[in-house]
């Protein structure tokens, strides 16, 4: 990966699917887990996601309902929430609706709070919220929007960290992806405040993951590149949108990575390569 130090790769064999009446998650090369298709591969396991309204939060969302979890779908949009619930009761699902600005981190504070007053645990966090920013040069853009991409992309993700290590060190297998983006390596022209705060997430996500390297926490990027996004069509405009993976296609490699027998942690999940990859220090 351009600008990346990255070491030891590792290919994705196969996405989740099924196959004579069990659920198969292909997790790592050469480790198979086949579980009962009577029994969801994440039952009773408490998924909160951010960023759940559209895009892949929603879908996300969506397969981890699908896989058994109990999904808190954290968004700012009312609507696409509720869509977001009829559609995983639909399928026998349940839901927790969370509306919520993640720039309110007190809000944030007080979701920690309720997970652990409600379920006393959090399984499975996934770090998906982002905003794109303004798409000019860097002596172009004003303070406010700056702060803005920051508090979302990066504060937000620094508090939900805060909130939730307590109650994932509850969980028998805690997990964590966050959502990033090859911008962070490849310092975007034009995009700036973004590639930024991706680039701090990743480095915030990898000291975590060094910090619970002894617990049975486990904490990964994914980097999901081009996929058929409002934020992609809002940054390329010109792109024809059905060239482009769904956000559904995406889900099905994340879901994999909140599994409790998912073992790697300080690692990113490249989708355009269906790699994992390791990172080394320069040098």
């Amino acid at each position: 990966m351009d600008g990346r130090d990255i070491g030891a790769k590792q290919s994705f064999v196969a996405s989740p699917g099924h196959d004579e009446g069990k659920t198969r998650f292909a997790l790592l090369p050469g480790m198979t887990t086949s579980i009962d298709s009577m029994t969801p591969p994440l039952a009773s396991r408490i998924a909160l996601v951010t960023g759940a309204s559209r895009g892949i939060g929603y879908a996300t969302a969506r397969a981890l309902a699908t896989a058994g979890a109990h999904v808190v779908a954290v968004a700012r949009t009312q609507a696409g929430l509720e869509e977001l619930d009829d559609e995983i009761r639909k399928a026998g699902g349940s839901a927790t609706l969370v509306p919520l600005d993640l720039s309110d981190y007190d809000g944030i504070a007080r979701l920690g709070a309720a997970l652990h007053e409600r379920h006393g645990k959090l399984d499975i966090l996934v770090g998906n919220a982002g905003l794109a920013g303004p798409s000019s040069p860097l002596g172009h853009i004003e303070l406010k929007a700056w702060n803005e991409v920051m508090a979302l992309n990066v504060t937000a993700n620094f508090q939900l960290i805060r909130c939730t290590e307590p109650l994932l060190k509850k969980s028998d297998a805690g997990r964590a992806v966050f959502v990033t983006s090859a911008a962070a390596s490849k310092a975007t022209a034009y995009l700036g405040p973004y590639a930024a705060s991706k680039a701090a997430l990743e480095t915030l996500a990898r000291a975590w993951a060094q910090e619970t390297a002894a617990t049975s926490i486990r904490i990964n990027l994914f980097d999901p590149g081009p996929i058929r996004t409002r934020m992609r069509a809002s940054i390329f405009p010109g792109e024809d949108p059905n060239t482009l993976d769904t956000p559904e296609q995406v889900a099905e490699f994340i879901v994999p990575m909140c599994a409790a027998t998912w073992s790697e942690t300080g690692k990113l999940f490249e989708y355009r390569t269906r790699s994992l990859l390791s990172f080394r220090a320069p040098g």
